[in-house]
């Protein structure tokens, strides 16, 4: 049996493998099979005699884990690791300190608490200190508390902390220490501890009991830790705590994968290993069995930017591999619509299932334009460890105070919106409210504006919170009414309704995702605002009306989301579909083909994680282990232009791919989009005169105000659509004009398109040499333009008019784009120059 398992290592894995005495540093690189190596190293040990119980193996997840003891149990039995420690730090420690509970005067059944419960006690105590969540957020606050706990203080050691309290008044939230201390309180009275308790009081338990540290320390004599990288203070000084008298050691990671400094982690635990354990032997996994030599060389290229590494030559004896594809879009949009096209063309060439697919961004809020190219396409796919765009939690909050907005009568999203940002109204008063306008005929805001309160049981500050919330719908209301687009009201509605300003308070980084996630939303309905304002005939069910005849409205923009989401019922199994996920979720995972989205600076590396060398040094790191999951290809893209917070700016591309060795890609990498001094800074932003959707009405100029008419079941206004009023008056009729959905299945890519003097934009670049950027962008008269025309459109690239209809200033052109296939432009409002 051991020479079975020995044979198939290579011989610095065998190394590692059988020299199981004093400490060692194994640094695996990706792909270099350290999963085999632990394991082999626990069933070496075995063989060797040593006992079950004295082992103890220390993972990051569950799943890790339990991998690891089916393979040591396939190789020695599992009678022989009956009695292995093995698990996460939180299981293994919580199984020390439940032996030990009544040490630290806890009860040893404690109950752990897990996110969502820690959150609810935190929500407890600002409530009970009289503060405002605005301004401390509970998920700000809980991630403060947390790295206090990771850096071992407690709550009495916080408060005791000048740089802490400096920390806090700065951002101005002075009683965090004092939520901290309550918290604690609450906990230790509920015999209760949260995750980050459990290092900590592990910390405490050796720290104050040398005589149960000694007890683990002879318990303990071997010791295994994989992901070194990624431990933080706390998981640092329990392991040198109990490795320190026997120092049979073995640590396995890799620096280069070190990514998670937001949670903790410490490169320095590491890097500084030997200096821990002067006496460590390190050994070398380099030999990379998961990627092409292509992709491991271009990654080895990228990291040897880290000042900050560990000497390490990574290298594949695989075939060499296709290079590594560029692709640049003119937009957000379209860059979402090559990549799905890319994965459309190898999935027909190669034969291989969408499992084999993944596609990779820096931030959640980038998969919103994936996912709807994906559902265009009726691709099936996946949100790895998270939900779809519209089934996050911000997202559909602010989706219910849209539909609000354009049916006040809507009860799900009333009572949905009334609670987020907390109002103190709660489910007793919202059960009163809607008992009574139940039995009244009307809606919960129509009770509100008409019904009598009082006698509902509703008073004092509930009923005033109740008529503030209703005032604030009618105003966003009214703002519809007299015009407005769907951007103007959607943002109006943010911003009134308290659910902007409250995600901006919040510097967790959850609380950043989900205002990125809520800004894309915007993003969204401002893209659609301009789509519509520039006569753009989408690829919808429904079209959108012709410019100038309407303000695109929110109940259409609503209408489409309906429609995509309809697209969601996907029956395929998970290996058969493209998994989107963030850099950081696909750690320990590999792809056949891997796309890395958003590839431009601002975005990645990230604006909010470059401002110091230490940062841009992680981003690198993170940028090279979303490289390295792929197997076969690796496809990396960038745009000219994204949206953020409703106007186009331009950023260019990323540092990263400029560090990437050029004879490992396709294609060169330009410095720079278009020629301003500006955009060479990666500064310039574009909103040209009216800006993107600024079209449509002016306020104030349509009849039928909020509250103009009587009626019933609220405020009938005094326009003249036929069918049920709502609670502001208008009718809502199910033929009312607007809803529009996108088609499944939109144009291919075209292989052979060539515009005079440009390339193919065929897996390479859509933009010529030299191609003018947003802000210098020179449209052509519109009467000059004719069919079989090689034009350029600001936004969609490079295309050949087909076909020319109508009479100027109404001429409609139909373009077909080199990406996008065929669009339907009213001249008068598109911008195009003439190639």
């Amino acid at each position: 049996m051991k020479e079975n398992y020995l044979k198939e290592l290579n011989e610095p894995q065998r190394q590692a493998v059988e020299d199981i005495k004093g400490p060692s540093l194994i640094i695996a690189g990706a792909g270099s099979g350290k999963t085999k190596v632990l394991t082999c190293r626990i069933a070496h040990m075995l063989e060797q005699g040593i006992p079950a119980s004295a082992i103890l193996a220390l993972t990051f997840t569950n799943k890790a884990a339990k991998e690891m003891k089916d393979r040591v149990s396939s190789l020695v039995g599992s009678e022989k690791v009956r009695y292995l420690w093995m698990g996460t730090f939180h299981s293994v420690f919580a199984r020390i300190l439940r032996t030990e509970a009544q040490v630290l005067d806890f009860p040893r059944n404690f109950t752990i608490y897990d996110k969502s419960d820690s959150k609810s006690a935190i929500k407890s105590c600002i409530k009970e200190l009289k503060l405002d969540e605005k301004v401390y957020p509970p998920s700000e606050v809980m991630s403060r508390i947390s790295r206090a706990k990771n850096n071992l203080m407690t709550a009495s050691a916080y408060a005791a902390d000048d740089q802490a309290m400096q920390a806090d008044e700065a951002a101005r939230k002075p009683r965090m220490a004092d939520i901290y201390a309550l918290y604690a309180r609450k906990c230790r009275l509920a015999g209760a501890m949260d995750f980050d308790d459990l290092l900590l009081y592990t910390n405490i338990l050796f720290q104050q009991n040398p005589q149960i540290l000694a007890l683990y320390r002879d318990r303990f004599r071997y010791i295994l830790v994989d992901e070194y990288q990624d431990t933080n203070l706390a998981q640092y000084l329990i392991i040198t705590a109990l490795a320190r008298e026997h120092r049979n050691i073995a640590v396995v990671g890799d620096d280069a994968q070190s990514i998670y400094a937001f949670r903790g982690a410490r490169i320095e635990n590491i890097l500084n290993f030997s200096k821990d354990f002067p006496e460590a032997k390190e050994y070398r996994l380099e030999q990379n069995y998961r990627s092409t030599q292509t992709v491991v060389n271009a990654a080895n290229s990228l990291i040897k930017h880290n000042a900050r590494r560990m000497r390490k030559e990574c290298f594949a004896q695989s075939e060499t591999g296709e290079k590594i594809a560029l692709l640049c879009a003119y937009t957000d949009a379209e860059e979402a619509f090559l990549v799905v096209s890319s994965i459309l063309d190898k999935v027909y060439r190669s034969r291989e299932g969408y499992g084999e697919f993944a596609v990779l961004y820096r931030t959640n809020a980038q998969s919103r334009l994936l996912e709807e190219a994906l559902r265009k396409r009726n691709i099936p796919y996946k949100v790895y460890g998270g939900f779809s765009f519209y089934e996050r939690a911000e997202v559909k909050d602010m989706m219910a105070y849209m539909r609000l907005v354009v049916n006040p009568d809507d009860e799900e999203a009333f009572r949905r919106a009334v609670v987020t940002p907390s109002r103190g109204i709660g489910d007793v008063s919202l059960q009163k409210l809607g008992t009574a306008a139940l039995f009244a005929g009307m809606s919960s805001i129509g009770y509100i504006r008409q019904g009598d309160l009082e006698a509902a049981g509703l008073r004092g500050n509930i009923a005033g919170r109740l008529k503030a919330f209703s005032e604030m719908i009618e105003t966003v209301y009214n703002m519809q009414e007299e015009g407005a687009n769907a951007y103007q009201v959607a943002m109006e509605v943010a911003r009134l309704s308290g659910y902007l300003p409250m995600l901006r308070e919040d510097k967790s980084i959850e609380g950043m995702s989900r205002l990125n996630n809520v800004e894309e939303l915007l993003n969204s309905i401002q893209a659609y605002c301009g789509m519509a304002a520039e006569g753009v005939e989408l690829e919808t069910e429904v079209s959108v009306p012709d410019a100038g005849e309407a303000a695109p409205t929110l109940e259409r923009f609503l209408k489409n989301v309906t429609l995509l989401t309809q697209m969601d019922g996907q029956e395929q199994p998970d290996n058969e579909r493209v998994s989107l996920m963030t850099v950081h979720s696909a750690k320990g995972l590999e792809f056949s083909h891997i796309y890395v989205v958003g590839m431009e600076e601002k975005l990645f590396p990230s604006l909010l994680s470059s401002n110091t060398q230490t940062e841009l040094e992680e981003e690198r790191r993170l940028f090279y282990v979303a490289m390295t999951r792929a197997k076969k290809s690796l496809t990396l893209s960038f745009s000219r232009t994204r949206m953020h917070w409703g106007n186009m700016e331009s950023n260019p591309p990323s540092r990263f791919l400029r560090e990437i060795d050029p004879g490992f890609l396709n294609q060169p990498v330009p410095d720079v989009f278009g020629s301003g001094t500006e955009e060479q800074e990666g500064r310039s932003t574009w909103s040209r005169e009216g800006k993107f959707g600024s079209g449509g009405g002016k306020f104030g100029s349509r009849e039928g105000k909020f509250g103009s008419g009587g009626g019933r079941a609220g405020f009938e206004g005094g326009n003249t659509w036929a069918g049920r009023r709502n609670s502001f008056g208008a009718s809502t009729p199910a033929d009312r004009p607007g809803g529009q959905g996108f088609k499944a299945g939109g144009a291919s890519a075209r292989d052979s398109f060539k515009a005079p003097g440009g390339t193919s934009g065929k897996e390479g670049f859509s933009t010529p040499g030299g191609t003018p950027g947003p802000a210098d962008f020179q449209a052509a008269d519109a009467s000059s333009l004719t069919v079989g025309m090689y034009i350029e459109h600001d936004r969609f690239g490079r295309g050949r008019i087909l076909s020319l209809e109508g009479e100027m200033p109404n001429t409609r052109a139909v373009i077909e784009f080199e990406f996008g296939g065929a669009k339907t432009l009213l001249l008068k409002f598109a911008r195009l120059r003439k190639l």
